[in-house]
């Protein structure tokens, strides 16, 4: 699709679900859920094989399709969601919330202690974060940067209405100095820690598998001196739901390098269990697994070679 089409369509169905009746607009995400599950399009196969890795291999397909269908219309329900939070009221977004933990966090937080909030890809992280800043705790994030930059734009200034600061990942300015000075100063940075986007993260244990997953988290926890507290959320009926579970010390070690791979290891294990409570509500459709990342790095690789052999093609044969 072309970018501005693109751009325009994520413009038109934002104010569609802002100005629909819900459950029309409910129904509707889950008709595009359930299409996308019996289509098993890429994004269906990509959940799929992530969840196998946590149902291990004794799961029968049978186990695995459930499950997968009930995680494509959990994941469709985020999007629903975080496109109408801004038509909803602050009474309903924390009427509907329940949290456990909370309060350390905010403790720490107001006794002046920077707090990194590392989260899996559960429930919905835009919720929680309007949520908290209702509650008078403002914090910051980072958004991947996305094509079209018009759309990119548009999700971050919806995140900003909703009271977040938002950094973008890459093209900015120095977003992790920022990060460190917002810690610094007693704040609170929340990021989505179970997927290495830019390649420098490290390998850990993953439902019995290696996977990459970034250290952003633990380095600036262990860098300002802030606490690293996992969250995890999740969806029960119409109630959304927030854990943010103990702080994790900074491990010991001889080198930095170390002592960050060893914190993140205790972070996953923290996510791992999360999800495996909640396995529907992971909403991770992309390779983490290091082997797909292996296997998804020669598949692109192919095509690109076979798009410009037939682009060669093509030029030799307007020569003729």
């Amino acid at each position: 699709m072309d970018e501005r089409v693109a751009e325009l369509a994520y413009a038109a169905g934002w104010s569609a679900v802002r100005h629909a009746p819900e459950s029309v607009g409910r129904a509707v995400f889950r008709g595009i859920a359930d299409r996308s599950w019996r289509a098993h399009d890429e994004g269906t196969r990509g959940l799929e094989r992530n969840l196998r890795r946590l149902l291990g291999p004794t799961a029968t397909e049978a186990r695995l399709r459930a499950l997968s269908r009930a995680g494509m219309r959990s994941y469709m329900r985020y999007y629903y969601e975080m496109f109408r939070l801004s038509a909803m009221s602050d009474e309903h977004i924390l009427g509907n919330t329940r949290a456990t933990g909370i309060e350390v966090l905010e403790k720490t937080v107001a006794e002046g202690r920077g707090v990194v909030a590392a989260l899996p890809h559960m429930g919905n992280w835009d919720h929680a974060g309007a949520w908290i800043t209702l509650r008078g705790t403002p914090l910051t994030t980072v958004a991947q940067r996305l094509r079209p930059e018009g759309l990119y734009r548009r999700f971050t200034a919806h995140r900003e209405s909703l009271g977040m600061e938002v950094l973008p990942l890459t093209g900015g300015a120095d977003t992790v100095a920022t990060l460190a000075r917002r810690l610094r100063a007693g704040g609170l940075v929340c990021l989505l820690a179970d997927r290495d986007i830019n390649g420098t993260g490290v390998e850990v244990d993953l439902f019995g598998e290696r996977a990459r997953v970034p250290t952003g988290p633990a380095a600036l926890a262990m860098n300002t001196g802030a606490a690293l507290m996992p969250v995890s959320l999740w969806y029960d009926g119409p109630y959304w739901n927030i854990r943010v579970h103990d702080e994790i010390p900074i491990a010991d070690g001889s080198h930095r390098s170390e002592r960050v791979h060893r914190t993140t290891r205790e972070l996953v294990r923290v996510f791992e269990g999360a999800i495996a409570e909640h396995p529907e509500d992971w909403h991770m459709l992309q390779p983490i697994f290091s082997r797909d990342q292996d296997d998804d790095r020669i598949r692109r690789h192919r095509r690109e070679t076979e798009a410009a052999l037939r682009s060669l093609e093509h030029r030799g044969g307007r020569g003729r």
